[in-house]
């Protein structure tokens, strides 16, 4: 199966960036435009399989028109990721046919689960997956980690970590991709990474020694 393709609609240059290469680490293909008329474009010649638009555009069509014109000539798949949080902003949203509503800031595991649900709807990508490794699971879809067969009472933010490095076994993630993917931005202080590593392997009891530091880089998990 060919990589997914996701377009995405946003006037913010670094946000755009962030956006696209966090979307192509999950090996999706991704084109990025600025505003409504590129991204009408976009819809026609790239053919995505779901689009992320921003609602505040800047000079033109917001994206709420983009959404509706769109709408009239394609079943594509949409995503509002906007900085207009009000009831009416959402309602109106939804009402110009989109498949969720995300709000700004957001949290970068967030979005990607997000689209995930689209994707899978739209059959471009398989189930979620569970992933095992010596006694450790992931169960992605009910966001579960057990090790021998025993429940393990992580946080939101200690599960995303565990998801992500399990998302890619054997790969060394940095620090500030870590802190992109699941804190939603870059640049921070990477000590907060290590704080809920440090907790994330105390939880898992034996099991935490298969998350291995890569001094100066980051973590992997891996089994020894």
């Amino acid at each position: 199966m060919n990589p997914a393709r996701i377009l995405i609609v946003e006037d913010d240059q670094s946000l755009r960036d962030l956006l696209t290469a966090a979307l192509q680490r999950e090996g999706w293909e991704v084109r990025a435009v600025s505003d409504a008329h590129a991204g009408e474009q976009a819809v026609e010649q790239f053919q995505p399989d779901v689009a992320i638009l921003d609602i505040q555009l800047g000079d033109g069509p917001d994206g709420l028109t983009l959404a509706k014109r769109i709408r009239q000539k394609s079943d594509v798949p949409f995503v509002f990721l906007t900085d207009r949080t009000g009831v009416e902003d959402r309602l109106a949203g939804f009402e110009s046919g989109a498949d969720d509503y995300l709000a700004k800031p957001f949290i970068l595991a967030e979005l990607l689960a997000r689209l995930r649900v689209v994707l899978r709807r739209r059959g471009r990508i398989g189930a979620a997956q569970v992933v095992e490794i010596d006694a450790l699971r992931i169960d992605e879809s009910g966001r579960r980690a057990f090790v021998a067969d025993e429940l393990v009472d992580l946080t939101r933010i200690e599960f995303e970590l565990l998801a992500n490095l399990a998302g890619q076994i054997g790969r060394v993630a940095s620090k500030t991709d870590l802190l992109s993917r699941v804190w939603g931005f870059e640049g921070y202080d990477q000590n907060l990474v290590e704080v809920h590593i440090s907790s994330l392997r105390r939880k898992l009891g034996e099991a935490g020694r298969l998350i291995q530091t890569v001094r100066g880089v980051g973590y992997v998990l891996r089994s020894n």
